[in-house]
């Protein structure tokens, strides 16, 4: 019952940075894990971080370590993920998935959005 929209993918050059947000409808995030997720063609889906349900922890893929950050706004429903120092390896299409608890495996969340592109040029 959970409807999740990802925005604000685009081009940007390496070394720059984009936000993307993840709005929600249908359940408040106050009490539900979200992870952040990317995938390009020919790939598996990979973790990139997720943070718990008060947002006061957040775990990284150590490709993002020191250069993402996850944060939410339970009184908006949105959750964000800040990409600074962008690389070209960073394309992909991201995702934000919402599920029971906080974990790396794209499996065991219920809930996702249709994705957002980033494309990071050289």
């Amino acid at each position: 019952q959970v409807q999740l929209v990802e925005s604000g993918g685009g081009l940007v050059q390496a070394g720059g940075s984009l936000r993307l947000s993840c709005a929600a409808s249908g359940r408040t995030f106050s009490n539900v894990p979200v992870g952040w997720f990317r995938q390009t063609p020919g790939k598996e889906r990979e973790f990139v971080g997720a943070v718990t349900q008060s947002g006061s922890s957040t775990a990284y893929a150590d490709s993002v370590k020191g250069r993402f950050t996850i944060s939410r706004d339970n009184a908006k429903n949105t959750v964000y993920l800040q990409m600074n120092s962008l690389k070209p390896e960073d394309t992909a299409v991201y995702y934000c998935a919402a599920g029971p608890i906080v974990t790396m495996t794209s499996r065991q969340y219920a809930y996702w959005g249709q994705g957002t592109q980033v494309t990071v040029s050289s």
